[in-house]
């Protein structure tokens, strides 16, 4: 007898229990990605479970089609947030940061203040002022001597403002005692005409008023700035020492050129009788004044093993803002030629109408207004008009 064979096990889909309708073919609705339990998909005859509840279960919805609109919003954010709202939303705080940085400075001064125990008087500003520029005191182990810069000006404020700082920085890191001397010249008008400029006068004028307080002097034109540290500015003890050689000057470079910058002592500004007084207007003067170093019998001195070339100074002129005087009226123009054997430091005729001691960018120096006098008689070419 054979034995007994068992029944063989039914599959689902053969009891009863599953929904044996081919799948749907997949031009119609696509298969979700994440199949339900229990279903089989193997193709367009597969089977699909039947349902095992009254309700059916929840369809997700498909994720909302991006129309470009919203790549530039972190997905962090409202959907109905657009880059307008962020624009605002950037310059809110923007504007808080600032509030919030000017705040906290005032109150980092305020609590400075009252750590030191001090009040502070008035309104608190906002932010401490800058530190102020360097502040340097003379030594007398700087050496014996003491520089008198003697600067002839007129209606040169804006070159003023740079050079006094400069001069006295660049002086005192190369350890020479000077003072500043500005020989502003104010006799604008004189009987109704208009009185021209005469530098040499003016540092005839400043080297009587410098007094005995020092004992050398740099006839030192405004607009003209020394850049390198290796020019000398000591007691020229030789002889006149011309620190704007021709060699160095942005714009002047024939040999016989000696303004801009020259030291000398008091002894030999002396022994050359100063300056003429007769150049009235710009330029001629310098020259004339190498005559009479010559003549004096005086060695002229010039920088050496200076390799920075025309770069050496810095030039503040500004030809199209700074118009010269450089007209020649009636016998100047035979004059200027001339050597002036008779005037000079000892007939210079001016009156100082007010002395001031100033400090310029933390820079003391001193400001003459000077007036000087023109005799018409002897130069007739001193006033316009």
């Amino acid at each position: 007898m054979f034995p007994s064979r068992r029944k063989a096990a039914q599959l689902p889909w053969e009891d009863g229990r599953w929904d044996v309708s081919p799948c749907p073919s997949p031009q119609s609705l696509p298969c979700p990605q994440k199949e339900p339990r229990g279903r089989i998909c193997r193709g367009p005859s597969l089977p699909r479970p039947l349902a095992v509840s009254a309700s059916a279960p929840p369809q997700r919805k498909p994720p909302p089609q991006d129309n470009g609109g919203s790549r530039l919003i972190p997905s962090s954010l409202p959907r109905k947030c657009s880059v307008f709202h962020l624009f605002v939303a950037c310059l809110l705080l923007g504007f808080l940061s600032l509030l919030w940085l000017q705040l906290s400075c005032s109150g980092d001064v305020a609590r400075a203040a009252r750590g030191q125990g001090q009040e502070s008087p008035g309104p608190s500003r906002a932010c401490p002022p800058e530190p102020p520029p360097e502040q340097w005191e003379e030594d007398e182990s700087w050496g014996p001597h003491r520089l008198a810069v003697l600067v002839p000006f007129r209606e040169r404020f804006e070159e003023l403002l740079v050079f006094v700082p400069h001069m006295h920085r660049f002086l005192s890191r190369k350890k020479i005692q000077h003072h500043i001397y500005v020989l502003n010249q104010v006799d604008h008008f004189s009987l109704g005409a208009l009185r021209r400029f005469n530098r040499a006068a003016l540092i005839n004028a400043g080297f009587l008023e410098s007094g005995n307080s020092t004992d050398y002097i740099a006839m030192h034109d405004v607009d003209l700035l020394p850049l390198n540290e290796e020019l000398d500015y000591g007691f020229p003890e030789a002889g006149p020492f011309h620190v704007a050689s021709p060699e160095l000057h942005p714009l002047y470079h024939y040999k016989t050129y000696v303004g801009g910058i020259l030291l000398l002592s008091k002894q030999h500004y002396q022994l050359c009788n100063g300056m003429s007084n007769r150049f009235w207007g710009w330029g001629r003067e310098d020259d004339e004044f190498y005559r009479r170093i010559k003549g004096a019998g005086l060695q002229l001195f010039r920088p050496s093993g200076i390799t920075t070339g025309y770069k050496t100074f810095r030039h503040l002129h500004d030809p199209a803002w700074r118009k010269r005087d450089q007209k020649r009226i009636a016998a100047q123009k035979q004059e200027q030629f001339k050597v002036d054997r008779e005037g000079g430091l000892s007939t210079v005729k001016y009156h100082v109408d007010s002395r001031t001691a100033l400090s310029v960018g933390g820079a003391p120096c001193t400001v003459l207004n000077i007036m000087l006098d023109c005799d018409k008689a002897a130069t007739p070419w001193c006033t316009f008009g």
